[in-house]
């Protein structure tokens, strides 16, 4: 979800500087047309996204909530030659969307998405004995579900894997202490948690709504 804490000045002059594909053009502007378009990420989120997992290489990746893709086409883009990514998602009519963007992208071979709730899917992998595998995990679904997802992914991630969690901060309600709904408190509980995790190296980012970075040692 995209709920950038910057200016809206400067959110504009560093999206202005974001060099997109038309795909993902087209596909910003059909979505913010829609009635749930603060659900998608910023172009500057996007290509955060894409650098990050071309960074470390990644070859296998998971998409826990995709909306209309174009977090999906950012990762796509970013991964190793004959890389994949796997996108969790229950909406068949926004994935739809997606669907047809990563065709125009050409990156439809690329991504396989999997119409379920996500813990399932992911908990499925393990048994499949599929831990330690994967190189990058995205998490942007129902925040109360974040730490069953952090949680799983943690165990499919190989040594020196990336889980990027999304709307870390929230709007800023995570350091307003009134504030006690159940995203909220969901989300508060998981930035403590993962700061402390010895499984982890950690970094939370004001990128977008607030960005957690969680490097598997």
């Amino acid at each position: 979800m995209s709920r950038s804490l910057l200016p809206e000045a400067i959110e504009a002059y560093s999206a202005s500087l974001v060099i997109e594909t038309e795909a993902q053009k087209k596909l910003r502007i059909e979505t913010a047309k829609l009635p749930m378009a603060q659900m998608q990420i910023g172009p500057d989120q996007g290509a955060f996204l894409t650098l990050l997992v071309g960074a470390i290489g990644a070859r296998r990746a998971i998409e826990i909530g995709t909306f209309t893709g174009y977090s999906a086409i950012a990762i796509a883009r970013g991964l190793a030659p004959n890389g994949t990514l796997l996108c969790c998602d229950v909406s068949e009519e926004w994935t739809s969307i997606a669907r047809r963007y990563w065709k125009e992208a050409g990156l439809e071979k690329r991504i396989e998405l999997k119409l379920a709730p996500a813990l399932e899917t992911l908990e499925g992998l393990i048994r499949a004995g599929k831990e330690g595998t994967f190189d990058f995990a995205f998490i942007d679904a129902d925040k109360t579900g974040y730490d069953a997802y952090y949680e799983a992914c943690l165990k499919l991630l190989r040594p020196g894997g990336v889980i990027a969690l999304d709307n870390m901060l929230w709007s800023g309600a995570v350091v307003k202490p009134e504030i006690k709904d159940d995203d909220t408190v969901a989300i508060r509980a998981l930035n403590t948690k993962i700061s402390a995790d010895t499984r982890v190296d950690a970094s939370l980012l004001t990128v977008g709504d607030g960005v957690m970075l969680a490097r598997k040692k």
